[in-house]
């Protein structure tokens, strides 16, 4: 089981650690394949229970409620992405010499077995923007006439891509830093790494293990390392891989490109990496109004599948066409609507504190609805730099106190509504508390910073409950 392709499976005993969205797909795939295969689970509930029945049924054994005990034979064990390193199941295969991949690094050696050309991947990862920019991607490759998909952490699997019946000439891969831990053997024809800030560091332990899982995107590259010039942890990223011989580092920056780089002069997006002469010479791609919506950190993920394009040789035409074509997804910097002069926009996916400091930096004048699950994040440097665009703060959700004492601190004179109550009704009330505060051409923003568990099954249940008391307001 080292780092080649496995071209035999047939009796192969492999445990498939964790039921759900990517355990069941890669259980059935190996039995498939013929190992015999396995599944442990932490949970014993009723869905569990019945994801069992239906592995049973093809001939596959499940251990519910004993996630941490390693079965006996087991030569591979294939991992949920979201299982921690730490887990005592983990430390048994550490010490019994077994592997232990990712359904990502199954999918990497899987590739080709059926005989088929693999398709080469163009793979994204970074704190935020991940899933925005590998759609922009999809829709930039699409323009160019490539067959293609987004896939990996967006949701689609990977397994799907590489096994399925469809054929693909390059694939846009969106990896999580859980999924990049669990795949060692991993080699990209490009990838970018869009920015780094903490997140998830009870799951990686440290910052700098976080950011060293998402630098594995960056080993055996071969054409391009790209990175953002505005956040020197990403280059220092590159610099760190092993990439193949003359695989470029590449940059991206809202301001003028040097060489190498790409960027914005006079409201285009220009190319001085893929071009002749890049010291002289440079290509116009877009205008960032063909980028919706125009953010900055829009435009940066903008940039970075343009990059990841033209690495692939995409042409400058094709870039303009997907861009145009692209529609993102909801609770993105989503306008809701317009009631008295005042803009009401449903960022619900800013779970975490950079990128609400990301969409809070797209707006002049903001009352600013946030709060929920702060997953060990600190709000100070956020609300320093927000402070001077914000006419009122509406706080909701089990860690608000975290934000308002950081507005105590570095925002006092904002007015601040503190909502006790965690309910779902309490979005409603928090637009309504919004609207008081707010003025004509001021700016209602949902960024929440927080995750939404606390009181919404996910941030796309939150979005909606604003979006639906928005309309409440006369906002239909």
């Amino acid at each position: 089981m080292g780092s080649g392709q496995v071209t035999d499976w047939q009796g192969k005993n492999v445990t498939v650690a964790g039921l759900g969205v990517s355990g069941i797909p890669a259980a059935k795939v190996l039995h498939g394949l013929g190992a015999q295969v396995t599944v442990v689970n932490d949970g014993d509930d009723e869905r569990a229970q019945a994801q069992a029945a239906e592995l049973q049924g093809l001939g596959i054994t499940v251990r519910l409620g004993d996630g941490d005990s390693l079965p006996e034979d087991t030569e591979l064990i294939v991992t949920a992405p979201g299982w921690k390193p730490d887990k005592p199941l983990f430390q048994a295969a550490e010490k019994a010499g077994v592997p232990v991949w990712g359904d990502v690094e199954l999918a990497w050696r899987l590739r080709g077995h059926d005989g088929r050309k693999p398709a080469p991947w163009l793979a994204v990862t970074g704190t935020n923007g991940k899933t925005t920019t590998v759609q922009m991607l999809a829709s930039i490759l699409k323009a160019a006439g490539l067959r293609t998909a987004a896939v990996g952490n967006i949701g689609v699997s990977l397994l799907d891509a590489v096994l399925g019946e469809e054929t693909y000439d390059v694939l846009a891969v969106e990896l999580s830093s859980y999924q990049l831990h669990w795949a060692p053997s991993l080699r990209a024809h490009s990838a970018a790494v869009l920015n780094l800030a903490p997140d998830h560091l009870d799951w990686h332990g440290s910052m700098e293990a976080y950011a060293a899982d998402k630098g594995r995107i960056y080993e055996g590259n071969q054409v391009a390392c790209v990175y953002n010039a505005a956040d020197k942890a990403t280059e220092d990223l590159v610099r760190a891989a092993d990439v193949e011989e003359g695989c470029r580092a590449i940059g991206f920056t809202l301001g003028t490109p040097a060489p190498s780089q790409l960027g914005i002069v006079d409201g285009l997006l220009v190319d001085r990496a893929f071009v002749e002469n890049r010291q002289k010479n440079a290509q116009e791609l877009a205008e960032v109004a063909d980028i919706d919506p125009p953010a900055p950190h829009n435009i940066a993920n903008a940039l970075a599948a343009a990059a990841l394009a033209r690495a692939f040789g995409v042409p400058a035409a094709a870039v303009r066409e997907g861009l145009r074509a692209f529609t993102p997804d909801a609770h993105r910097i989503a306008h809701v609507a317009d009631i008295d002069g005042v803009a009401y926009v449903d960022d619900s996916k800013a779970t975490n504190t950079h990128a609400a400091q990301a969409s809070l930096a797209s707006y002049e004048s903001i009352v600013w609805i946030a709060g929920g699950l702060a997953k060990g994040a600190t709000f100070d440097e956020l609300v320093a730099g927000a402070a001077e665009r914000l006419r009122g703060v509406v706080l909701i959700g089990a860690d608000r106190a975290l934000i308002r004492e950081a507005l105590a601190r570095h925002a006092p004179e904002v007015p601040v509504v503190d909502l006790d109550r965690t309910d779902t009704g309490a979005m409603l009330q928090a637009v309504q508390e919004a609207k008081r505060l707010a003025g004509a051409g001021d700016t209602v923003l949902l960024a929440p910073a927080c995750a939404s568990m606390d009181m919404f099954a996910n941030y796309n249940q939150r979005g909606d409950a604003f979006a639906e008391a928005v309309r409440e307001l006369g906002g239909r």
